[in-house]
């Protein structure tokens, strides 16, 4: 995991993400999302917590640099 993908999502967004958060980092619709995670195909682990939902910032360059490396070897 790159620490640098790691560092921009933590100064843009902070430690955990919410939804709405998620969905502007990733390009997605909040809808999307939580469609995504209906049907169980949502990379991205989520969790909640007080009744909203987020995502912790390393999963999230997980999925990022992971995004990156599967077009490098398809280019």
């Amino acid at each position: 995991m790159s620490l640098l993908t790691q560092a921009y999502i933590i100064d843009r967004y902070g430690l955990r993400l919410t939804m709405d958060q998620l969905a502007e980092c990733i390009g997605l619709a909040r809808n999307t999302i939580y469609n995504q995670r209906a049907k169980g195909e949502f990379p991205i682990p989520t969790y909640l917590e007080g009744g909203t939902r987020f995502c912790d910032y390393r999963d999230v360059a997980n999925h990022i640099d992971a995004c990156r490396e599967r077009a490098k070897v398809q280019a």
